[in-house]
């Protein structure tokens, strides 16, 4: 009976020590919380989050997350506070030993990073998939709690002066930015693209040593960079930064039987967009028709993807897979594929052929040639040549020799007057340009149509000298 008296008085006090504590803390947070939020208010400066550039948090989520860090401290407080009057009173913690109630917890145990894919949908910038970073810490409480944030380095402004003739020069500038999660993902899933996500398998120092890079990108001086269609763009961005914040080395796992050029790749994206397709043969030279490693094919995401689910980080003697999980976020939706002109520009090349050949027919018929006709022909050559001779400057690494410039080229613009006066000079220079561009079909792939166009070139040297 003795005993258990002294077990129900021993309860009785801790009870009372409890509750006394709780309602002195209970005041102390409430004046703690009135007195900071009105603090912060006041404040113009990015408080309580890591990433300091990322400026997408109001006010009220500032003092959200300021108040929820104060909360804790003073939690921990109430309970060290009752654990030292425990003892005064000769009283041990609740527990089976006098081991400390709370242990050091890392706060990068509660981190995912993650790779995010989009697949491609049917507007033409997005033809080629998109690629992102997501940070997300799981914690429910901290300074970092509930941070759910994508890094995209795909952004641009349309708007900015002389947009197009920057681009056609390879001197666009992309940036890093950061946006909600929750905003992020409904973007794709209107426009009916997967969104798949794959969770890296970082140790506590590397999601460290990315939250540092990542933070250091953000910096206004680092974030904008000189985008690069096929070897810096926002497929390559995430893969490097993740690289690089490995104390490790990626093993990766080359696929044998895929070894595409970098033309290959972007015909099969632009498989639903005839004139995109040729647009891109035109302009892409010999450099893009040799055959592509691993890094190179990486510049589409859904490449990227394929390659990450099979990588292996090596570590310490040891291996690891770099994808820890990878989850499907948005299921494929219906995607309308809407036709970028009622014709094909192979079905547009046979119009002009027939017609070349008609007008041929006429003209050997009456005994003469149409000069008109073959004016039409010079200027539309000249002026395709002219772009394609712009593109050999540009910073864009596989349109400096292009083949097709045998064919399209200023030269006939010069030769106008001539023909006008009815030399056939144009035609012989024309006869050579043609054998060399017949060439020069053995080491690069041409657009589609474009031998119908040689075809009807061909007709006005042979029309000249059949008269």
């Amino acid at each position: 009976m003795n005993d258990l008296s002294e077990r129900w008085e021993v309860r009785g006090k801790r009870l009372l020590l409890t509750a006394h504590h709780f309602l002195c803390e209970v005041f102390a947070i409430i004046y703690f919380f009135l007195f900071q939020g009105a603090k912060l208010l006041k404040k113009n400066r990015n408080n309580g989050f890591f990433f300091e550039n990322i400026s997408y948090f109001c006010i009220v989520k500032h003092l959200e997350k300021v108040t929820k860090l104060r909360f804790i401290a003073l939690i921990t407080l109430i309970i060290s506070g009752i654990s030292v009057s425990y003892a005064q009173n000769g009283l041990s913690p609740i527990s089976e030993s006098n081991d400390t109630v709370f242990s050091e917890i890392d706060p990068m145990d509660s981190v995912e990073v993650s790779l995010i894919t989009c697949s491609p949908h049917e507007e033409i910038y997005s033809l080629y998939g998109h690629s992102a970073l997501r940070w997300h810490d799981l914690h429910k409480t901290g300074p970092t709690a509930g941070q759910d944030h994508v890094f995209n380095w795909g952004l641009f402004n349309f708007n900015k002066p002389y947009f197009v003739l920057r681009f056609v020069f390879g001197l666009t500038d992309y940036e890093l930015g950061a946006i909600k999660y929750e905003y992020f993902v409904p973007y794709y899933r209107k426009w009916g693209s997967s969104v798949t996500e794959q969770v890296i398998n970082l140790t506590n120092d590397e999601k460290r040593n990315l939250q540092k890079a990542l933070a250091e990108n953000l910096k206004p001086e680092n974030k904008v960079y000189r985008y690069n269609y096929f070897y810096d763009n926002c497929s390559t961005r995430p893969r490097d930064i993740i690289e690089r914040s490995l104390n490790g080395k990626v093993e990766w796992a080359d696929r044998e039987d895929y070894k595409p050029t970098f033309r290959e790749m972007v015909r099969e994206c632009n498989r639903n967009h005839d004139w995109s397709r040729f647009g891109n043969d035109i302009l892409l030279g010999l450099k893009a028709d040799f055959k592509t490693d691993r890094t190179e094919q990486e510049f589409l995401p859904m490449n990227l993807m394929q390659d990450m689910a099979m990588a292996q980080v090596y570590a310490n003697g040891e291996y690891r897979p770099l994808v820890k999980e990878q989850r499907d976020v948005v299921p494929p939706g219906v995607q309308m594929i809407e036709p970028d002109w009622i014709l094909s520009p192979t079905e547009m090349a046979i119009i002009i052929v027939l017609v070349a050949l008609s007008t041929m027919f006429v003209e050997w018929k009456q005994k003469k040639c149409f000069i008109w006709w073959d004016v039409m022909l010079m200027v539309a050559e000249g002026l395709i040549g002219l772009l394609l001779t712009v593109m050999i400057f540009s910073q864009h690494p596989t349109t400096s020799i292009n083949l097709n410039i045998l064919l399209f080229n200023p030269l006939p613009l010069f030769f106008i007057p001539s023909v006008v006066k009815g030399r056939n000079t144009w035609f012989k220079v024309l006869a050579v340009m043609i054998v060399l561009y017949a060439l020069g079909g053995i080491w690069q792939s041409y657009p589609e149509g474009i031998w119908s166009l040689a075809l009807c070139l061909l007709s006005r040297i042979v029309i000249r000298y059949a008269k």
